[in-house]
């Protein structure tokens, strides 16, 4: 494959991501926001598989691989068995409203891109502008945590926060060693059942997964 095609896809798919998170900022709807995380580790997925391609690298390939079946086939359909049995409305509840919420996504990445001109500038691979969507990203994800008030969205914002982690890995290292990426992905699989667990627990309690209710408890 031409290194400029090669390059341009890995710019492409970087940027794909980023706009999957930005329409999840804007997506007031839970199974939507589920196919955006689909769709963002699918571009994930592609993105490693290019890399691998490009440098030659095995162990990025199994990476590929392991990001395919875990956050494309298998974290969704926990998600969406968590929702089924625990009966989540369909409809979230944001703490910020769309217009609001887009207006940080820029910001964010206004901010990241600042933040993270100074190292792209020392880099020399093809995948350095990779750096600042990634941490993007990782921005945008943890906003989508704080302004959500749905256990399961914010588990969502958790994971793509997380895609943006392993996006910025690969851009500056082509890759964390591969016992380093194992551990990382049993992490985020486990992390994902615990906290189903949890969501059976608090609808079991209070008959909702809205956290507002936990919060308000807090403050009393």
């Amino acid at each position: 494959m031409d290194p400029i095609l090669t390059s341009n896809l890995i710019d492409i798919f970087a940027v794909c991501m980023l706009l999957t998170s930005v329409l999840a900022m804007a997506s007031t709807r839970m199974r939507p926001l589920i196919r955006l995380f689909i769709l963002q580790s699918f571009f994930l997925s592609a993105f490693e598989f290019t890399v691998a391609y490009s440098h030659d690298e095995p162990h990025i390939y199994i990476m590929a691989a392991m990001t395919f079946v875990v956050k494309v086939l298998v974290i969704p359909r926990l998600l969406q068995y968590i929702m089924d049995h625990i009966k989540v409305e369909e409809k979230m509840v944001l703490s910020v409203g769309i217009p609001g919420s887009m207006l940080l996504s820029a910001a964010l990445i206004m901010f990241s891109y600042y933040v993270s001109e100074p190292l792209v500038a020392t880099l020399a691979t093809a995948e350095r502008n990779t750096l600042v969507l990634s941490f993007s990203i990782m921005l945008i994800g943890v906003m989508m945590m704080a302004t959500r008030n749905k256990a399961v969205s914010e588990v969502i914002g958790l994971l793509m926060a997380e895609n943006g982690l392993f996006l910025g890995a690969i851009a500056l290292s082509n890759g964390m060693p591969f016992i380093v990426e194992l551990g990382a992905f049993f992490d985020v699989l486990m992390a994902v059942i615990i906290i189903g667990i949890f969501a059976f627990r608090i609808n079991k309690s209070f008959d909702s997964v809205d956290d507002r209710l936990l919060r308000r408890l807090r403050e009393e």
